[in-house]
């Protein structure tokens, strides 16, 4: 193999001439001078088509490319520019480079790798470049794939939902496939604007393609869901349902904490279910620590927790009846379908007798969404995938220490 076929492999440069490699010693850096193949010349640098020469442009120009070793290399060559008829005077395309970068495609590909496997550490020391400058790369090579890839071809199942990202209520809204399982679109903002922009994106006609489309109850994600895909079966993610009922439940809690300390302080007795039960200081902190007792599923209860159950059972069965609701709730989304449908409306007819607020008013909000709950029960959808989605989000925001443009946090989930 020839030399200059030897450091075109090293360099990871293609259709590509090496006329020469020197060392420079004032900048410790090795500098390896190219030329672009002859079918690679000439053409405009966004659309890479065949443009006549304008002019030779600001002279020679270096592309920073892979470290070899320990010594940092680049890639030098002219630099002209080209007549587009539709981008105008550009500077040319070359085959190492994207439009606009200072790195090669392979060092692009590389940074862009790390950043979704490594910490913004150890990314910056190993390739020796900013963070700021990793998400402008990282941006780079997802428009890349965008150009050559559409993410909303073909979509049919989708689930919606946002994940914050930074402190001061800043949320992505985040759009997922249910049958590839991949995130298709995220955008800053979580309101029926930027729910709109997903869907003027995804076209009116691939909009009508759309059968089903799964969300918490949010109305700024149903109106525009149901503006945009009317043939779209809307489906409520059971965990947001259940999810109620949890707060519902924190809220029965907080209420029997309340009675219990007001009772030990004014050193009286008070009644539950018809007994009559003597409260000591002990049960209302008892009362305000089982919170995850009551909250986490049977299955996943530690023996400590399973005790504080089994308490609340005995001393405050007006408790433990909101616990049971919560559960029933659960149970209904676990067998789901037909039986599924009727159990729902068993546990609605418990829950308006229940005499517990905060499951009367649940059962009155689950009666507006009963459409959307019906079908999440006969379609079997959830957010389930979604979640996972934004846990990933979540872990790439705290391994890089967050970030301060959306875009790249968007492009690195996409990548």
């Amino acid at each position: 193999m020839r030399g200059a076929s030897v450091w075109a492999r090293l360099l990871g440069v293609e259709k590509t001439l090496v006329d020469g490699v020197e060392f420079d010693g004032d900048l410790g850096v090795l500098v390896a001078y190219v030329r672009p193949r002859v079918g690679e010349r000439g053409r405009c640098g966004v659309c890479r088509r065949r443009c006549p020469r304008y002019d030779a442009g600001e002279g020679p120009r270096r592309w920073r490319a892979l470290d070899l070793g320990t010594v940092k290399a680049y890639v030098q060559a002219e630099a002209p520019r080209v007549r587009c008829g539709e981008h105008g005077v550009v500077v040319a395309a070359v085959p190492w480079a994207r439009h606009r970068a200072g790195h090669t495609r392979v060092f692009d590909d590389t940074v862009a790798w790390l950043a979704t496997a490594c910490s913004r550490t150890a990314v910056t020391q190993l390739t020796r470049i900013a963070w700021r400058t990793v998400g402008a790369i990282v941006k780079r090579v997802c428009a890349g794939v965008d150009q050559v890839v559409d993410r909303l071809a073909g979509l049919r199942r989708i689930g919606i939902d946002e994940v914050s990202y930074k402190k001061g209520h800043k949320y992505l809204t985040v759009v997922v496939d249910h049958d590839t399982g991949r995130l298709v679109w995220a955008a800053p903002g979580r309101d029926k604007v930027t729910m709109g922009r997903f869907f003027r994106a995804l076209g009116e006609q691939r909009c009508q393609a759309i059968t089903h489309v799964s969300a918490d109850g949010a109305p700024w994600i149903a109106d525009v869901v149901r503006a945009w895909c009317p043939q779209a079966v809307l489906c409520a993610d059971p965990f947001h349902v259940v999810q109620w009922a949890g707060e519902a439940l924190d809220e029965a809690r907080r209420a029997a904490w309340n009675d219990a300390r007001r009772a030990v302080g004014n050193d009286r007795r008070t009644t539950a279910g018809g007994r009559v039960i003597n409260l000591s200081r002990g049960d209302a902190k008892k009362l305000k620590n089982a919170r995850w007792a009551l909250r986490k599923n049977p299955d996943d209860l530690t023996a400590n927790q399973r005790a504080k159950l089994d308490w609340i059972a005995a001393s405050n069965p007006r408790l433990y009846r909101a616990y049971l609701l919560k559960e029933g709730l659960r149970h209904v989304f676990k067998i789901k379908g037909e039986d599924g449908i009727q159990a729902l409306r068993h546990w609605l007819s418990r829950a308006q007798r229940s005499r517990l607020p905060g499951f009367i008013e649940l059962g009155r909000k689950i009666k507006r969404h009963r459409a959307t709950i019906y079908a999440a029960l006969e379609e079997g959808m959830s957010n389930a995938l979604i979640e996972s989605t934004n846990t990933k989000i979540r872990v790439i925001t705290r391994v890089a220490y967050g970030f301060k443009d959306p875009h790249a946090l968007i492009a690195l989930a996409m990548l």
